[in-house]
């Protein structure tokens, strides 16, 4: 089966009713997780984007306190879930600020993190990567917001 593209599926649903665009939503929530958590996400927290990082940055934290920290390889994979979930919750908001945001929250649980991962150049390359990519977004902000996350992100590398 070939896949439509964007732009085709947007021509298409223009021709379509209300109720036909409900059971297309309500169809393509039931076959995946992340459909179901973008939908959720559109239409109860995207007018409350605080509220929104807020809770994701709760599910960070309960993450992190999760972690199996008997082995360097279950860190590993245990930041790197939280990572792929934090990324996830990124894309849904599409919003410059909150990807700064988590990715600080993120960047700070993971050095306050014990056993350090000052220990693992694994977790030290992740942490890096991160903080790289905090640089390059935050450039893209207004100046003001430039400057307090730059403040942050300096209070992280201390």
């Amino acid at each position: 089966m070939k896949t439509a593209t964007v732009r085709e599926l947007k021509n298409e649903l223009k021709y379509r009713s209300q109720s036909e665009l409900l059971e297309l939503c309500l169809s393509l929530s039931k076959f995946k997780k992340e459909n179901k958590e973008l939908l959720t996400y559109l239409l109860f927290e995207v007018s409350d984007e605080d509220a929104f990082i807020e809770g994701v940055k709760h599910e960070m934290s309960n993450d992190f306190e999760q972690i199996n920290t008997k082995s360097y390889f279950y860190i590993k994979k245990s930041v790197r879930k939280i990572l792929r979930n934090t990324k996830k919750y990124i894309r849904y908001s599409k919003k410059k600020e909150t990807e700064v945001e988590l990715l600080l929250y993120f960047c700070e649980e993971l050095i306050n993190m014990k056993p350090s991962i000052k220990y693992n150049v694994s977790l030290q390359n992740i942490y890096d990567r991160q903080k790289l990519i905090i640089k390059k977004v935050v450039s893209t902000l207004h100046e003001d917001l430039q400057y307090d996350y730059s403040l942050e992100l300096e209070n992280l590398e201390d």
